[in-house]
């Protein structure tokens, strides 16, 4: 293939822009291969005339490693990145990425033509390796055993962070010990190419523009526990002025190794009769404009410690809130009665509240009932076995066990309940909720519903 000259590099290149003919078309009419013409094609696009009368040039090591860093960091293809920085040749800067990839930065140094000068080489004088079994060569053997154990011993802890060792990791981790052991050696022990090392150091060194985004996301995520995953922290985020899509706040907390500790529970049911002690008024419309239209309530067990403990909540379907709860050790009608006391005392003049519950035993007995008729309350009662009828305080109950028994470790049956009731407050007053604007239960009350 003969080269062509600047004139008719030009010529090939205006007769694609300005013509009608293929890249093949012109390829096999001046004898080369199309690629080069779609190379001349993106360098005219972005640098006109100008890229073909560029004489030849000398580059530094320091602007081959920006052109790099560039397609490194953009993931530009080497022709796009030619046509950039105006560079003549794609295969050039694909020689120059082989290049540092073997040798790192030293490798894109340009060498001096011609023939070397004949200087005369001085022996370097070697330490001698100390005599095996002397103190020397166990105090070097233990000096290497300590940078081993140091080095496994960060890797280990941001490998349990991440979940996977990468090169970035390695990196990572020799940057933090470089100032007590070698570089090189530390290089050894990770593994990993000296290029590959200084690469990730360049960037360590770089300032971290989500910086103030990732302490916001620590502050968020341990205040709430590590309740909140990564679309409620992108929520919670704008409240510091923070706007992120939450695909970037899910990669941002990936690389600081943290997520929603929360397992989810599922429930199952099974479709039952109809009970008799009272009708089933509400029919899953978990619905309520008002407060004090709809409460819901039932009873679950926490097992701890080789002791047992009950809960009896109310919550309103209006906003959600827990508006009155008792915990006992025993699952005594009183534990129904003292709840039923207490949210009487939230009551309004003029309220007609429905009050529904499953068909436990409790919600059965005359002074139960004989309350409820007391204070203008209808009952009503899911059919027997279906748990969906009440599905809004099961999922109370799922969250509950999810994001406190489940995620916390407890001291004692008195920490327990502590950290019980502090839940309560905390799902009342700090957790959003997306039915409700994104507000807590209490925000909404307070925020919405007396402003309406």
């Amino acid at each position: 293939m003969a080269k062509l000259k600047v004139e008719q590099r030009i010529q090939a290149v205006e007769r694609y822009v300005n013509g009608h003919e293929s890249m093949n078309e012109i390829a096999k009419d001046i004898g080369i291969n199309y690629q080069i013409i779609s190379v001349w094609v993106r360098l005219y696009q972005e640098n006109g005339i100008e890229a073909f009368l560029k004489s030849y040039t000398n580059y530094s090591a320091e602007y081959k490693m920006s052109v790099l860093n560039y397609m490194n960091e953009t993931g530009t293809s080497s022709i796009d990145t030619a046509a950039i920085f105006n560079i003549s040749s794609p295969g050039m800067i694909r020689n120059w990425k082989k290049k540092f990839e073997s040798g790192g930065y030293d490798a894109l140094v340009s060498k001096k033509k011609g023939r070397p000068s004949m200087k005369k080489e001085t022996k370097k004088t070697t330490k001698p390796a100390p005599a095996e079994g002397s103190i020397e060569e166990l105090e070097t053997r233990i000096k290497q055993l300590e940078m081993e154990n140091a080095y496994l011993k960060k890797l280990n802890a941001l490998v349990q962070m991440q979940e996977k060792i990468t090169n970035q990791i390695k990196a990572q981790v020799i940057y933090e010990l470089k100032e007590i052991y070698e570089v090189m050696e530390l290089i050894k022990v990770a593994d990993i190419p000296r290029s590959t090392y200084y690469y990730w150091e360049k960037r360590l060194n770089r300032a971290d523009k989500y910086a103030n985004v990732k302490a916001a996301i620590q502050s968020i995520y341990h205040e709430h526990k590590g309740r909140y995953g990564y679309r409620r922290i992108a929520k919670e985020l704008k409240k510091y002025d923070f706007y992120h899509d939450p695909k970037t706040i899910n990669k941002l907390m990936n690389g600081m190794g943290i997520k929603c500790e929360v397992r989810m529970k599922k429930y199952r049911s099974y479709k039952g009769n109809v009970g008799k002690i009272a009708p089933n008024i509400l029919q899953r419309d978990f619905t309520a404009k008002n407060m004090n239209e709809k409460w819901v309530t039932d009873v679950t067990e926490f097992h701890l410690f080789g002791e047992k403990r009950y809960l009896s909540p109310v919550l309103d379907l209006c906003n959600g809130e827990i508006i009155a709860f008792t915990v006992m050790s025993r699952p005594v009608y009183k534990l129904v009665d003292d709840m039923l006391k207490q949210a009487l005392k939230r009551l309004q003049p003029g309220d007609q509240v429905i009050l529904h519950s499953d068909q436990g035993w409790h919600y059965q007995m005359k002074q139960y009932q004989r309350t409820l008729k007391q204070h203008k309350i209808r009952q009503s009662m899911s059919r027997k076995g279906n748990c969906l009828d009440n599905a809004v305080i099961e999922n109370f109950f799922g969250l509950l066990k999810s994001e406190l028994l489940y995620l916390q470790e407890f001291d004692s049956m008195e920490h327990f309940e502590n950290e019980l009731a502090e839940y309560i407050y905390y799902y009342n007053n700090k957790r959003m909720k997306a039915k409700l604007k994104d507000l807590s239960p209490v925000e909404y009350r307070t925020q919405v519903l007396e402003a309406a």
